[in-house]
């Protein structure tokens, strides 16, 4: 070969050598620009999968049981050891049931723990995405999210059966507690219908007991979450308050501090929190409302911008808790 058709070659091949160098420098910047999954998106599969596969969960149902069972099972893929604490309790009608509480615990840099908690029942007849298939699939993406993180409290998650029968697995759960167990919980944060309502809010013990409240407001501030509070509008409820008909109220009888995670409306009729919406009033057990379809119908966008914050704000809050020094 003449020295000419050396040369052509050597051309060819060294713009073949930068043509696949391109390539490849193209295909790791496409890998490295693909988005993550964006906060919240796990926490809807969780919410469609027990929506769409069970339907209602009503405490002492076989339906709850298989709820309680897909809790576990999505637990167990994050690492934990769920256990099932059974109870026995009676319905409104006064019958006896056998419900259960799922448990998984995740240790900390310290001993002491931080209780997270949602309730998976639900009324008869409804799907609960809102109350509170919404709040199970928060907890258990927040769940995975921790997996491999070091969180400076000893995180117990507890997924409460029987709530829409009067609390009766937070009850329940209190009711067990020794002395030195209280003493040593750190808080107790509940969520609870966390899609449907117009405004996200946080909620604590009134006045500066609430430090939980006050700080998941820091933490939204900071990330610019659209998350507020109870502005105090009814004197039954001061500002920063709720009421006691959510499974934070069990634990804040023994003199835990609580956090409580929601979205309603306070401004709304009676400023008692239970109309949610101002365009639908209440969604919370109604059948023709707390569904995938009514709710993703009439509030386009709502329950993912919902899950996508309360998500954040739970992680944040679990990863830089920090109680006041007595």
């Amino acid at each position: 070969m003449s020295r000419k058709g050396e040369n052509k070659m050597k051309k060819k091949w060294i713009a073949v050598v930068c043509c696949l160098a391109l390539m490849l420098t193209s295909f790791v910047s496409l890998a490295a620009a693909k988005p993550k999954t964006s906060e919240g998106s796990i926490a809807a599969e969780h919410i469609t999968n027990l929506a769409e596969s069970l339907g209602d969960r009503v405490a002492g149902t076989e339906d709850e049981k298989k709820a309680a069972q897909y809790i576990a099972q999505e637990l167990k893929k994050v690492g934990l050891q769920p256990t099932l604490q059974p109870f026995v309790t009676k319905n409104r009608a006064k019958e006896e049931i056998s419900s259960q509480n799922v448990v998984a615990i995740k240790p900390g840099k310290s001993s002491k723990q931080l209780i997270v908690g949602a309730h998976y029942d639900t009324v008869k007849g409804v799907q609960g995405v809102d109350d509170n298939g919404s709040s199970v699939g928060v907890l258990l993406e927040v769940a995975k999210q921790l997996q491999n993180k070091k969180t400076p409290y000893t995180v117990t998650f507890i997924f409460f059966g029987a709530e829409e029968i009067g609390t009766k697995g937070s009850e329940y759960y209190a009711s067990q507690m020794k002395p030195e167990e209280i003493k040593n919980t750190v808080a107790m944060i509940n969520l609870d219908s966390l899609i449907a309502g117009d405004k996200m809010y946080v909620y604590g013990n009134e006045g500066k007991a609430g430090w939980v409240r006050e700080q998941a407001l820091d933490i939204a501030k900071k990330k610019k979450l659209n998350v507020g509070t109870n502005p105090g509008h009814n004197p039954e409820f001061p500002k920063g308050t709720t009421g006691d008909w959510s499974d934070h109220a069990p634990f804040q009888k023994l003199g835990i501090p609580f956090g409580y995670f929601e979205a309603t409306n306070w401004a709304l009729r009676d400023k008692d929190g239970y109309t949610q919406t101002e365009k639908h009033g209440a969604i919370w057990h109604d059948p023709q409302k707390d569904n995938l379809s009514f709710i993703q119908a009439e509030f386009p966008g709502r329950m993912e911008e919902h899950l996508h914050t309360f998500t954040i704000l739970l992680t944040e809050l679990i990863t830089h808790i920090d109680p006041p020094k007595k």
